[in-house]
C-alpha cells in the first residue's frame, strides 16, 4: 500500500513539474520594445504607404487593400509537398508627432510612423479515405474494391512574425522606394484676381455701326 501511495505521489509531482516547465517556456507580452513593428520616415503618410505598396508588389505580394493610410498584402509559399504557408503583411501609416516640431532632418508635415505586422499561417494536407458501396435491389448493399480520398488543406498553425531581420529588410526596401518616387507634387497655383481677364465691357461687344448711332443720339 505504501508503495502505491509513493507511486501516485511521484506521478503527481511529475505532472506538476511538466506544467511548470510549459509555463516557464511561454513568453508573455512585455510591451517593452517598439522598434520591431514600427519605423519612422521623413515623408508624408501618403508617400510612406505608396512606397510600402510598391515594396510589396516588387516582392510578389498580392496587394489586397491600399489607401493613403494603410496597405495590406499576402504571399503564398510551399516549403514542402504537403505543407502550404501564407504570409499576410499589414502596414498602417500614421502621422508622427515630430511633424509639429520640424528639425534639420524633418520638415513640418513630413514625419510618418509605419506600423508593420506580419502573420504567418501554416496549412497541412488532410487526407480522408472513402469506401464505395452499391445497393442492388433485393440483394442489399455490395461493397466494391474501390476507394477514393478527399484531400483538403487545413490550417494547423498561425503566428505573428517577430524576426527583427524580416522587418529591417522591409523597412530598407520601403526607404528605397521613398527615394525613387521623390517628393509630393506641388499643387497648381491659385488664379489671382489680377490674372483673370477683364469682363467684357458693354461698348466692346457692340458693332461699330451701333456705336456710331449711340454717339449721334448723344450729340
Amino acid at each position: 500500500m505504501l508503495a502505491i501511495v509513493c507511486a501516485i505521489g511521484l506521478a503527481l509531482a511529475g505532472c506538476g513539474s511538466s506544467k511548470e516547465k510549459r509555463l516557464a517556456s511561454y513568453e508573455p507580452e512585455s510591451f517593452a520594445s517598439t522598434g520591431t513593428h514600427s519605423h519612422n520616415y521623413a515623408a508624408s503618410e501618403a508617400q510612406t504607404c505608396e512606397a510600402a505598396r510598391r515594396a510589396l508588389l516588387s516582392q510578389g505580394y498580392q496587394v489586397k487593400d491600399a489607401t493613403a493610410q494603410q496597405v495590406s498584402g499576402v504571399k503564398s509559399f510551399q516549403p514542402e509537398n504537403e505543407v502550404h504557408m501564407e504570409v499576410s503583411l499589414r502596414v498602417v501609416c500614421a502621422k508622427d508627432a515630430r511633424a509639429a516640431a520640424p528639425s534639420a532632418s524633418t520638415d513640418a508635415g513630413k514625419a510618418t510612423t509605419a506600423f508593420v505586422s506580419a502573420l504567418q499561417d501554416r496549412y497541412a494536407l488532410k487526407k480522408t479515405s472513402n469506401s464505395a458501396g452499391v445497393g442492388v435491389g433485393l440483394l442489399g448493399s455490395i461493397s466494391l474494391p474501390y476507394s477514393s480520398s478527399d484531400d483538403t488543406m487545413v490550417k494547423v498553425a498561425s503566428q505573428t512574425v517577430t524576426d527583427e531581420r524580416f522587418y529591417e529588410r522591409f523597412y530598407a526596401l520601403v526607404d528605397r522606394y521613398l527615394v525613387s518616387q521623390g517628393p509630393d507634387p506641388e499643387p497648381p497655383p491659385k488664379e489671382s484676381a489680377a490674372d483673370k481677364p477683364d469682363a467684357a465691357k458693354p461698348d466692346a461687344a457692340k458693332p461699330d455701326a451701333a456705336k456710331a448711332a449711340d454717339a449721334a443720339k448723344k450729340d
